[in-house]
């Protein structure tokens, strides 16, 4: 009876620790999930074809949902709010830092970060964590089409400043009708197409003001305007050497986009992430630096920095911030997966992520390599970017309709006086 008995204690613990060690695996192999809000709307089709392939490998749940462009903002924080928040998302400048940092796991030493080749553009908040990393970089500057250039019977050599730029651009304006094709496609000031004048060519005022600070490291309480002039010199150009009139930009509905595929414009004011969509019908397109008439501006190279940065919801639970850092790794380090995403991406700053094909990130290097200087995106400082950007397109607008002293003024007014009033709000 009683070796009956001490079998059956035995066979009693032996499941007590079957049990203790099924319960210790499951937690080790829990059933998490990652749900990116993703920031750009031109990697939406990508994204969705990598997630289905990395639940179908290994039976992680992954949801992508793209914002809306230019209203990223907003839906991350409709998203936030929910029972089922976004596991990773993007933190891209400073203000983001400021508003999101408590949401934010710290990313050193993680998995993650460790495969990084860089630290340039990774953000940190004021306790040094780390709160988001670079998944990728970027350029901007002015697309040309060379051969749109010669067919006018200019060079791309007669483009090496603003007096170039301008020269050309206006004579193909002034020949539209007998070249067949016009200077700039359209600068429309919709929420699609407005963040590349509001954001991007705004970028040339606030750099040379940075430059002439000695370089910003946190976001200035305000602006002097120095480089206005210079702003409106390069808008000018652009929105009254176009295949739009100015009065019709407000609401949009222009392609830019297919206006230089399609051969209608010679110049298109863009990034590096159109690099994979313009080259298949002008395959030897080139970008150039926001010439603007500063002072030695020959030596102007692209801009270059990033706004997409990944940071992983602290908040979530430990199965899904660990199934996000895994989803993350893998697509830097999958040879298929990291290829399509720097196909589309242009170029990502990881160890085993391919090396770059994309043309416009090759002309940035190219410039670097001939000793220019690189414009860095002092645009991720604008304070409370939204309501900022949306009083500069309200003045735009204004001015685009009547171009007069009075209207510039009012963009001017956006433009210097918003900064401190947005930098007010943001900060108390």
């Amino acid at each position: 009876m009683k070796k009956i008995f001490a079998l059956l204690l035995v066979a009693l613990m032996c499941l007590a620790m079957f049990a203790g060690c099924a319960k210790t695996n499951d937690a080790g192999n829990g059933t998490g999930s990652v749900y990116w809000l993703n920031f750009k709307p031109e990697l939406d089709e990508t994204l969705q074809g990598l997630a289905k392939t990395y639940t179908e490998k290994t039976g992680v749940p992954v949801k992508i949902v793209t914002a809306a462009s230019g209203t990223y903002s907003q839906t991350l924080t409709a998203e936030m709010d929910k029972s089922t928040p976004p596991t990773m998302f993007v933190i891209g400048n400073q203000a983001g830092v400021k508003d999101w940092a408590d949401y934010a796991l710290d990313l050193t030493g993680t998995p993650i970060a460790n495969e990084l080749n860089t630290d340039a553009y990774n953000l940190y908040d004021e306790s040094g964590k780390l709160v988001s990393i670079g998944y990728c970089y970027e350029c901007y500057g002015i697309i040309v089409n060379p051969d749109l250039i010669e067919a006018a019977g200019h060079t791309m050599d007669e483009i090496k400043n603003f007096e170039g730029l301008k020269a050309v651009a206006e004579d193909i304006h002034a020949r539209a009708a007998e070249l067949g094709f016009d200077a700039f496609s359209s600068s429309d000031m919709d929420g699609s197409s407005s963040w590349r004048f509001t954001g991007h060519m705004a970028n040339l005022e606030y750099y040379y003001e940075e430059r002439d600070a000695g370089g910003w490291t946190e976001c200035p309480a305000s602006l002097t305007g120095a480089y206005m002039d210079n702003f409106k010199n390069l808008y000018d150009l652009c929105i009254n050497n176009s295949l739009t009139d100015p009065k019709d930009l407000a609401t949009g509905g222009h392609d830019a986009e297919n206006e230089f595929k399609t051969g209608k414009a010679a110049f298109f004011v863009n990034g590096s992430w159109e690099y994979a969509a313009v080259s298949e019908t002008v395959p030897n397109a080139t970008m150039i630096p926001y010439y603007c008439g500063v002072a030695g501006e020959e030596k102007a190279g692209l801009n270059c920095g990033t706004e997409n940065c990944w940071a992983i919801n602290a908040k979530a639970s430990e199965a899904d911030q660990k199934a996000t850092m895994d989803f993350m790794v893998w697509l830097v380090t999958d040879p298929e997966a990291s290829a399509e995403m720097v196909g589309q991406l242009g170029i990502m700053p990881y160890k085993s992520a391919p090396e770059s094909t994309n043309g416009f990130l090759n002309d940035a290097a190219e410039y670097t390599a001939n000793g220019c200087y690189v414009m860095d995106w002092a645009t991720n400082y604008q304070p409370n970017v939204d309501d900022y950007r949306a009083a500069l397109v309200s003045a735009l607008n204004q001015y685009n309709a009547d171009q007069s002293d009075a209207n510039w003024e009012a963009v001017k007014t956006a433009f210097v006086d918003g900064w401190a009033v947005q930098y007010a709000a943001a900060n108390g």
